[in-house]
């Protein structure tokens, strides 16, 4: 990571390239062997013969940055099948490839936002490859826009928390909990833990929440984070980086003032890749706004 606020930990990367996802679907298996060919180098392509199986797919890989569906199918037809796909994956977009002259259907589903735009068949390749391609480039721009306002509602949350409890809390033991807690809600953790730490090491003071906890003790990039006063990120996909934490994605924040570690927040999601570089910086900056808070509440309780 380029940001002096953190050491990544090597070999990782943040949020590594991955091709964007597409799905095709049509009922004739020649089609389909074709759209497959034509976008396997840029994507990862998944097929589907028919609506039913293409929402299986959908259900259990997720999001697509693109769909592609044959209108004319037996059990349900393009248009009925993407209206099926909107509340789900808001962002994703939909192409149609049709074979015939009535496209009423398809004017009344692009009218309404659930197709992008519609392919006539047999389709150019070149066409329809720029079509996917300028689609994709619309999704991305969509993703980021989500993105930045669910992590900008996640931390204004977060803010509002903070500020209450440095306004509220006269002893350090009683904030801990809480926003461990708001961390873990607020950006999706599958745990975490706020320790306190005293004179360079940790101290007994700590919370715990999630369903995914572990000894920060024995967390290399815990005892990391203490010593360089830098936060430390590993998201390895295998999980093998850091044996002490059970998540494949692991973020050690050092809460510091004034270049004293005040405190350790650790976070970890089960699934690898799970926070962007948007996230962990939104994260530091909350952090950073909580070790005001810890000194503000440390300075009071002495007086």
């Amino acid at each position: 990571m380029t940001s002096s606020l953190f050491s990544t930990v090597e070999s990782n990367k943040v949020n590594p390239a991955k091709k964007p996802k597409l799905l095709v679907v049509d009922d004739e298996q020649d089609n389909l062997d074709l759209l497959y060919r034509t976008f396997r180098r840029e994507f990862t392509v998944f097929r589907a013969d028919g609506g039913i199986k293409a929402l299986e797919i959908l259900a259990k890989e997720g999001e697509m940055a693109a769909i592609i569906s044959d209108q004319r199918m037996p059990e349900m037809n393009g248009t009925e099948f993407l209206s099926r796909t909107v509340s789900d994956f808001p962002d994703t977009m939909r192409i149609v490839l049709t074979g015939y002259t009535d496209i009423t259907d398809l004017i009344d589903a692009i009218n309404s936002g659930q197709v992008h735009k519609y392919i006539t068949k047999p389709w150019e390749p070149d066409q329809l490859k720029l079509v996917v391609s300028e689609a994709t480039q619309t999704y991305d721009v969509l993703k980021q826009r989500s993105e930045e306002l669910i992590r900008s509602q996640a931390q204004n949350a977060l803010l509002s928390v903070i500020v209450q409890i440095a306004q509220q809390s006269d002893r350090l033991d009683s904030c801990v909990m809480p926003l461990a807690d708001a961390f873990c809600q607020n950006f999706g953790a599958d745990g975490a833990i706020m320790q306190l730490v005293e004179q360079g090491a940790l101290s007994n003071t700590h919370a715990k929440c999630g369903h995914n906890i572990w000894d920060l003790a024995s967390d290399p990039l815990v005892q990391q984070a203490i010593s360089t006063g830098k936060s430390q990120i590993s998201l390895d996909a295998d999980g093998k980086t850091n044996s002490a934490q059970p998540c494949k994605t692991s973020v050690v924040i050092a809460i510091t003032f004034r270049d004293e570690v005040l405190g350790i927040l650790a976070l970890g999601w089960q699934d690898a890749n799970a926070v962007s570089l948007g996230d962990i910086a939104a994260i530091q900056q909350c952090a950073d706004e909580v070790a005001i808070a810890l000194t503000c509440i440390r300075f009071y309780a002495k007086l």
